[in-house]
């Protein structure tokens, strides 16, 4: 049955969540419950879960690489899933690498999303003034109504997440309480 709603994660893992890896910054962990109960709703409810997540190539030059640090390679100490949040192996739960901020930039979320019938997407992870927004920005160029749970995002620079949900909310979809967002994941009447 097409799925209306979609829950996308974005970069989730440890170069961002782990001391000593170089994205890593203390507040990361302050979004980890809030996504924790994101994704234990989108899964109660067998909607569309995609993990959105760096991978880059290794020894390979990457554009990104002009603005930041080489980070998340295939196969190096930070790519890896935070604690429970690797793919749990449903069909229905996808991991899509990506090479830019962006989760649509070069990749078939698009195509994944039109095909199982998604018209909106719940999109929460790090960091809200980069892989966030851009992620945000291009939904709402491909025709998606987007909500941003508040409390399952933030950054290492708070005055730009803070900027960047203002404007989200203004431009380019809904900066809503948590709460609203685990509603429209939760099954509607007339799903199991």
């Amino acid at each position: 049955m097409p799925d209306d709603v979609a829950l996308v994660v974005v970069d989730v893992i440890d170069a961002f969540f782990e001391p000593g890896r170089p994205a890593y910054y203390p507040a990361s962990a302050d979004v980890l419950e809030p996504l924790r109960e994101l994704l234990a709703a989108a899964r109660a409810a067998d909607r569309l879960v995609v993990h959105a997540v760096e991978r880059h190539r290794p020894g390979l030059p990457d554009f990104e690489h002009h603005k930041i640090p080489v980070h998340c390679e295939i196969g190096d100490d930070q790519s890896s899933f935070v604690e429970g949040f690797a793919p749990n192996g449903r069909p229905r739960e996808v991991e899509l690498p990506k090479r830019r901020y962006s989760a649509f930039h070069s990749t078939d979320l698009d195509l994944l999303l039109r095909e199982q019938g998604v018209r909106t997407l719940v999109v929460a992870g790090v960091k809200t003034n980069v892989c966030v927004r851009a992620t945000v920005q291009d939904a709402f160029a491909a025709g998606y109504e987007v909500l941003v749970p508040r409390e399952a995002t933030n950054s290492n620079r708070p005055h730009l997440a803070e900027a960047s949900l203002e404007d989200i909310d203004r431009y380019f979809g809904s900066v809503v309480p948590l709460d609203e967002a685990l509603t429209r994941l939760a099954p509607t009447s007339g799903e199991p």
